[in-house]
């Protein structure tokens, strides 16, 4: 991989740096509710017209580097480096919250803001953590999640997601059709009660209870408590309501990323009534360039699904995966104009199903 290239993920870390940089603007201008929505700007105006400039990057790392590139201490350092970067963005951005002049409209920003950042820094890196083996990337994943209030994906990720995507079974999976308003809290909703389910199926088969010190999602949610517990201690009643909606936004913002990823497709249910098995066709797939550096390649999501341990550097562009037609920050903005949405990708989820290649 070119040392540029590798260097490009650092701009993962731009993203937590918004926060502060909406405050200076607040205190630069003097109009602290228009700052505050400074970062959403950044993210979904900025971003896609700078994505669109700089245009894509299909290349893949030759499979005879995938070995080196992948085993690099750099590319796991910087998911790793994740966790303080949230930790320390999301302490500050509390505080700041608490004691800012904010309007109503400034709240909303700021709120809205941090959680859109929370879904970039802390869910992204822990979705690349939790499908690694041994026990650190998962903890730090699932730390990660706890700072959103959204633990449960680290059970329910891997355990139902990624066996049922593009099936009805999936919560995560869009069929044609459906707005994001409506997918967005069914997909919270469900996601949650599903961790949980499969965690007491996990411990039921083990023989052992479902309060039981080995179910993870006790665990998890006790690490969100503890946290809720000391931004409440802290920061008094507006720190605890902080923390508690920028997890709801950011876990909100991660559902409208799966709307977007796997919206319209299918797999084939099989004569023995199993589905076929996933493949880089099941997932929509996205190679702009700048977008993918901000998101550890996550929009290479064709491939992840096909190989769901292999590491982000070395992820692959399949040019015969479904497309979309911008990166995740534009797509993002299209998935909550549903009529727009539907203008543009049903079309394409249509094609893709009748080709020869969704056969």
């Amino acid at each position: 991989m070119p040392l540029r290239k590798a260097l490009a993920f650092l701009l993962v870390f731009v993203v937590p740096v918004l926060m502060p940089a909406s405050a200076w603007l607040a205190g630069a201008t003097g109009h602290a509710d228009f700052a505050a929505w400074f970062p959403l700007f950044f993210l979904f105006v900025l971003l896609p017209a700078l994505d669109y400039a700089l245009g894509r990057d299909p290349d893949n790392v030759p499979v005879a580097d995938e070995a080196r590139v992948a085993g690099a201490a750099w590319f796991k350092a910087l998911t790793l480096a994740c966790l303080p970067a949230q930790l320390a963005v999301l302490a500050w951005s509390a505080h700041w919250f608490v004691h800012a002049d904010l309007g109503p409209a400034g709240i909303a920003g700021w709120l809205l803001s941090q959680g859109v950042v929370g879904g970039i820094i802390a869910i992204n890196p822990a979705h690349e953590l939790i499908h690694k083996n041994g026990r650190l990337e998962p903890a730090v994943g699932g730390l990660l999640l706890a700072t959103v209030g959204y633990h449960g994906f680290k059970v329910e990720h891997l355990r139902g997601h990624h066996v049922h995507v593009s099936t009805p079974e999936d919560p995560s999976s869009a069929p044609l059709g459906m707005s994001s308003w409506r997918f967005v809290p069914r997909a919270l909703l469900l996601n949650s009660w599903n961790a949980w389910r499969l965690e007491a199926d996990r411990l039921r088969c083990r023989g052992l209870p479902v309060l039981h010190w080995r179910n993870e999602m006790i665990g998890w949610s006790l690490a969100w408590l503890a946290l809720a517990g000391a931004f409440g201690a802290w920061l008094g009643q507006p720190g605890l309501a902080f923390f508690l909606a920028q997890g709801l936004i950011a876990a909100g913002s991660l559902e409208v990323i799966n709307y977007v990823e796997h919206y319209g497709l299918a797999r084939r249910r099989l004569p023995d009534g199993r589905y076929e098995r996933t493949t880089h066709l099941h997932s929509w797939n996205s190679d702009y360039a700048l977008s993918n550096w901000l998101l550890f390649q996550l929009q290479r999501h064709s491939d992840h699904h096909a190989f769901p341990k292999r590491r982000y550097p070395i992820l692959r562009h399949h040019p015969d995966s479904p497309q979309l037609s911008g990166g995740y920050a534009a797509m993002f903005v299209l998935a909550l104009l549903p009529p727009l949405w539907r203008r543009v990708m049903d079309p394409r989820a249509r094609a893709f199903l009748q080709s020869p290649r969704a056969a």
